[in-house]
């Protein structure tokens, strides 16, 4: 099950995608998170990540591990770059910097 893999961070963006793709209808739709604003269409993975992680009530810890090794390597191994800024900006932020301006997902 995703869920146990994810609370295990044992799973990969890949396969956090696949499963939102397999499970769920996406709707292209801007965000903001934190300081950063993403247009529509302008980083859909951590959209959908993000939308699948709020549907499910997951934690901030948990919504991390969706990212895989984006966050367990890129991000954890180099604190100080400049990359994925959508997860470094939810690390500093969390759930109350992350603003949708429509709904991404339906479940299918």
């Amino acid at each position: 099950m995703i869920l146990d893999q994810i609370k295990a961070n044992e799973v990969s963006f890949q396969e956090v995608i696949a499963h939102i793709e397999a499970n769920f209808e996406f709707t292209p739709t801007a965000f903001k998170n934190g300081d950063t604003y993403n247009a529509v269409g302008q980083n859909s993975g951590s959209c959908k990540v993000f939308s699948f992680a709020k549907l499910l009530g997951l934690s901030q810890q948990d919504t991390l591990h969706c990212f895989g090794d984006f966050y367990n390597k890129d991000v954890l191994g180099n604190p100080d770059g400049t990359d994925h800024q959508n997860i470094r900006n939810f690390i500093k932020y969390g759930w109350d910097g992350i603003q949708f301006e429509g709904e991404a997902l339906k479940a299918n």
